[in-house]
Parts: C-alpha cells; structure tokens; sequence
C-alpha cells in the first residue's frame, strides 16, 4: 500500500512539473508576442514618419514653387508610435517577469486589466492614424 502511496506522489510531482514547464514556456511564447506587437508598432511609426518625409521631398522635386516646407504631424505620430512600441517592450519584459514569479508560486491567474489597457491603446493609436489620414486627404 505504502508503495503505491509512493508511486502516486511521484506521478503527481512528475505532472506538476510538466504543468510547470508548460506553463513557463507559454509564458515565453506570450513574451515573443509581446515583442514581435512592439516591433510592429514601431515598425508603423517608422513607415508613417518617413512616408511624410518622402512624400515632401517628391512635391520638392515635382513642383518646387508648390513644394511642403513643414512635415505636419506624420513625424511626431511616427514617433509616437516607437516611443509606443518601445514601451510595449518594457512592459513586456515586466509582465514576463511577473507571471513567471507567479508561475513558481504556483498563483496563475488571467488578468484581465491587461486586456482591457492593452484594447484601449490600440484603440487610441488607430485613431491617431485615422485622424492623421483623414486631415493629410483633406489637405491634399
């Protein structure tokens, strides 16, 4: 009896540990997602600031008397969006941090603020671009 006892504890430990590894490289993978959203924000923020930059330099050269000597907010948002990006990346490396403190001790909870602050960013970046595409058609 004592044996089977035993070997049901060492099953459990064996599954636990299991679960434990599953839920740290989940954890991982959630971290790449974090970071590979970042890279794509940037990445935007990139492409609208230097569009605008391009697009001036291209009336420059195609109509000089009617050339774009300010570059609007194309720049300012473009860098907006890195300093967004970036800062997603920071607050990916601190939640990783967490929920694997949180996965040692064996408190794994969703959290859903997470959700709901990381919807309400996007939510404001797109109407950032939106807002910036509709003003650069109207003054075009």
């Amino acid at each position: 009896m004592e044996n089977e006892d035993s070997a049901e504890a060492q099953t459990n430990k064996a599954i636990d540990k299991q679960k434990l590894e599953t839920e740290i490289l989940s954890n991982e993978r959630t971290f790449l997602a974090w970071v590979r959203t970042s890279i794509a924000v940037m990445t935007l923020g990139f492409v609208i600031a230097k569009f605008s930059v391009w697009m001036r330099q291209m009336s420059s050269q195609f109509a000089p008397k009617d050339a774009v000597h300010r570059l609007g907010v194309a720049v300012p948002l473009g860098e907006v969006m890195i300093a967004i990006g970036a800062l997603i990346t920071a607050f990916a490396a601190w939640r990783f941090h967490v929920v694997n403190r949180a996965i040692e001790r064996g408190e794994i909870k969703a959290d859903p603020r997470l959700v709901f602050v990381t919807t309400a960013i996007i939510i404001a970046a797109a109407s950032a671009v939106i807002v910036y595409m509709v003003l650069s058609a109207e003054a075009a």
